[in-house]
């Protein structure tokens, strides 16, 4: 049987809002082996079941990102599709929909509107929606300077919170659209949006400078209703002076200071006294875009695990894991009692929550919500609306002891991956990993919860690969791209955070941090198969691995970033003791290497990036190389440094001949420190692939599943709930993910998946890593799931694995390739992986 699961478009199930001609993808699913697509095709209707455009048969196996070719789509409109296919098994169809959104940029008249009298208090703005007749389709347009929470009648018209997405407000500024139209009876209704904050409005000064961001305004929003009755005519509300504002019940907002709620203030609201009319406002200065990626969302909730009385009207809460999000409070007392609430991932010595700014960040309180009461008799039930705290305990301060739940809140990614083995403690660090990258994604991948929320470029590039491996990131990670080009500015290089609003701090040059501009695209393209961002961005790359290229005298590189928080660094964060120049070397003949390989996906001639890749790998060993010693080595370096020999092998910056001498060398030293690490964020991404690939892999694992610092094993010893920022115990952040890296290696050597064309069209299958019993996992190709369970037995490895129709899987000691379906087999006792690290041909380097 054949059945089409997975409809998207634009990389989203029934999207609501695409803004681009869509491209639609689809999985055919099977019951039998073999099965291959031979034809597809693809009708779309508009919203009255006129057929729009009819794609014909296409003879093509392709099912993902088929691009839409009829005509123009017209804005605001839901339209349907349907997809047939033919397969050598037999046929199949099925049919999804997605709405288009403000296409035409025209806004009928939508102003950004705002409170006429800014007080510091998070602004209401009202309008009323009158509908005579039942609704046919009804879609809100919300853009925002700041966040936005719409209601209908007091009912949140989503589940999205902190919304829209952050952006430049500059370059670009994100819409939302949903569908109304079941909340839109006849009769009248009122609409309201409370306006929070976010980077576009900072209030308290923080040593990021957004409170000096170029786009700073007071928050705003700007509406456009669309609604549509049974006969077809249309009525259109904007937003404009006619609205009225009021300062709400949220006294104070600030994403790092926290909230201030009054209780009381609801209300006051009731009364027309409190409302004045709406004012114009600039609003933010970027072109509207749709809001591609998912929305940040409530996705759990904790009970706590223990509450201690720590002084006289003083409570800590343990929710038992580090997590980003908030507290529901539910709480009753006098009109105008206080309960204070103050997030901590740690506690103090005293046992109490540690909400202390150790590093002078921000000015007045920070991580602290403040709920006014309104009176016994009105019990209240408030969970904060414009920000979010990295946390595991919170301490609360109160006449009465409230009840306390935690609200888990982080971009809607649906897990895609999944991994178990038969080391334990591999499992948890996996899952801990997981976890991690999950309270750090925010419409971006950002540096810790509690401390940063900043984008910082080095951190996402090296966790973008198991982003891809394990979350549905594809959206998130194609819009911050944009972030990343955004934040140049003018100039060649993009800024070490993205976005960027102006911090005067210039850490210029960070190839190793800017190479996220280059890597991102290509390891979407080779994970999700989606070209765009290489084609959108080809022209920026290029300008500015050429500038990197030009301020590299004889082909050396300079970084003020390097291998980041090794483990004789502060605990705080800091360079390792060792010639920054070779990671920064190592990153642009990366760089270089990745833009030779993309020029043909773009259509460029890329021999000017491989020639240059060669001069630059010629002037690394050259100026690095001890081949003497068997070793990289830089100037003023502390010792033997793992990272620069890690890098040199990773990005295949030695002769052939040269690389297992040095990969020896870097397991000797492995060896001598007592089976452990000496890497940095840089580094610890490769070191344990490049002592599988080279032979060492028995090696590999003992590092992996050491509990002695530094190490993973370490972090779970000492009572991790999530990864830390330092290998140190006291690393300033206990949720931080850039070290979680060995996720890389627990999918592509443990497990023994890689893709080896792009969108995993062609996979292998090479567990290279003794000494476990056994593994199993999967990851969610574009064209459906690709898993795998082995074990280990006398005879070798034996393997079951599925197929998904689409994909081919070469397994390694197998003569010919797998097709599509479930499958036994049995590998080599040790199989070994595929092609080498830097093998610039079918696979690509282990960093590009």
């Amino acid at each position: 049987m054949i059945v089409l699961e997975g409809l998207t478009a634009e990389h989203r199930v029934e999207p609501c809002g695409v803004d681009v001609p869509p491209r639609f993808g689809w999985r055919v699913a099977a019951d039998e082996n073999g099965v291959v697509q031979h034809a597809w095709r693809i009708r779309v209707t508009d919203d009255a079941g006129r057929e729009v455009s009819d794609s014909g048969w296409v003879e093509s196996a392709e099912c993902v990102d088929v691009p839409y070719d009829g005509p123009p789509l017209h804005p605001l409109t839901r339209y349907g599709w349907r997809v047939d296919v033919r397969t050598s098994h037999g046929g199949a169809e099925a049919s999804s929909s997605f709405v288009t959104g403000v296409l035409d940029g025209d806004w009928h008249g939508a102003a950004w509107i705002g409170h006429p009298h800014p007080s510091g208090a998070a602004p209401v703005l009202r309008t009323t929606v009158d509908v005579g007749s039942v609704a046919a389709a009804a879609y809100l347009v919300v853009a925002a300077g700041g966040y936005a929470h719409a209601t209908l009648d007091g009912r949140p018209v989503d589940d999205a919170v902190l919304s829209p997405g952050f952006t430049d407000y500059d370059a670009r500024v994100q819409y939302v659209v949903t569908d109304v139209t079941a909340l839109l009876t006849p009769g009248r209704h009122i609409l309201e949006l409370e306006l929070g904050r976010g980077f576009y409005a900072m209030a308290a000064a923080n040593t990021w400078d957004w409170h000096r961001a170029p786009w700073r305004g007071e928050p705003c929003a700007r509406v456009l209703l669309v609604v549509t009755d049974a006969r077809g005519g249309v009525t259109r509300l904007v937003s404009d002076e006619r609205w009225r504002a009021a300062d709400g019940p949220t006294r104070e907002d600030d994403l790092y200071a926290g909230e201030t709620y009054d209780a009381r203030r609801p209300a006051e609201l009731a009364g027309a006294a409190a409302w004045v009319p709406a004012t114009v406002v600039p609003g933010p200065r970027g072109r509207p875009e749709w809001q591609r990626q998912q929305p940040i969302t409530a996705a759990g909730r904790l009970e706590p695990v223990d509450v201690a009385e720590v002084g006289d009207g003083a409570w800590v809460y343990d929710f038992g894991r580090v997590i980003a999000g908030w507290a529901e409070v539910r709480a009753a007392d006098a009109a105008g009692e206080v309960v204070e609430l103050r997030y901590a991932e740690r506690l103090g010595p005293d046992g109490r929550a540690d909400v202390a700014d150790h590093h002078g960040y921000y000015a007045g309180r920070f991580q602290t919500d403040r709920l006014v009461l309104a009176g016994a008799e009105r019990p209240v039930r408030w969970q904060p609306r414009f920000g979010y705290k990295g946390f595991r305990y919170v301490e609360v301060c109160a006449r009465r002891r409230p009840e306390l739940t935690a609200v888990v809140v982080h971009t809607a990614a649906s897990r895609t991956g999944t991994f178990r083995c038969s080391s334990d403690l591999l499992n948890r660090v996996h899952e801990l990993t997981v976890r991690t990258v999950l309270n750090n994604l925010h419409g971006l991948p950002t540096d810790t919860p509690k401390y940063e929320k900043n984008g910082w470029t080095g951190d996402g590039m090296l966790g973008a690969e198991l982003m891809l491996m394990n979350l549905d990131t594809h959206a998130l990670l194609d819009k911050w791209v944009d972030d990343i080009a955004d934040s140049r500015h003018g100039s060649p290089a993009p800024a070490v955070i993205a976005p960027h609003g102006g911090w005067r701090m210039d850490w210029t040059p960070a190839p190793p941090w800017h190479s996220a501009y280059v890597l991102i695209p290509w390891w979407i393209w080779w994970y999700t198969g989606d070209r765009r961002p290489l084609e959108r961005h080809w022209d920026g790359m290029t300008a500015y691995v050429g500038h990197e290229l030009a301020r590299s005298p004889g082909g050396i590189a300079a970084t003020t970033l390097g291998d980041w928080v090794s483990p004789e660094t502060d605990p705080a964060g800091g360079n390792a003791p060792e010639d920054s120049r070779v990671p920064a070397t190592a990153f642009l003949a990366l760089m270089l290497d990745t833009l030779a390989r993309a020029a043909e996906v773009v259509g460029d001639d890329g021999r000017r990036w491989a020639d240059a890749a060669g001069a630059v790998r010629a002037a690394f060993r050259a100026e690095f190389h001890d081949a003497g010693a068997a070793m990289v080595r830089g100037a003023g370096d502390h010792g033997y440094r793992q990272s620069h020999n890690v890098l040199a092998l990773a990005f295949g910056l030695l002769e052939p001949g040269e690389e297992q001498r040095v990969a020896d060398r870097l397991a000797r030293d492995v060896r001598e420190r007592g089976n452990r690490l000496g890497t940095g964020a840089l580094s610890t991404k490769y070191l344990l692939p490049t002592l599988t690939r080279y032979g060492h892999a028995d090696l590999a694992l003992v590092v992996a599943r050491q509990t002695e610092f530094p190490s993973w094993g370490h972090w779970l010893a000492h009572g991790a709930t999530s990864l830390w920022e330092h290998w140190s115990p006291d690393a300033r952040s206990h949720g931080h993910y850039f070290l979680g890296t060995i996720d890389d290696w627990l999918y592509h050597d443990v497990l023994g998946l890689r893709p080896v064309r792009p969108g995993w069209r062609r996979a292998r299958l090479a567990p290279a890593v003794p000494g476990l019993d056994w593994a199993r996992g999967a990851v969610t190709t574009p064209y459906g799931r690709l898993a795998v369970r082995w074990h280990r037995t006398e005879a070798g490895v034996a393997a079951e694995v599925e197929v998904p129709v689409g994909v081919v899987l070469d397994v390694a000691g197998r003569g010919g390739p797998l097709g599509p379906g479930r499958h036994e087999v049995v590998l080599p006792a040790e199989a070994r992986p595929g092609a080498s690290l830097h093998d610039r041909g079918s696979e690509p380097t282990q960093g590009g």
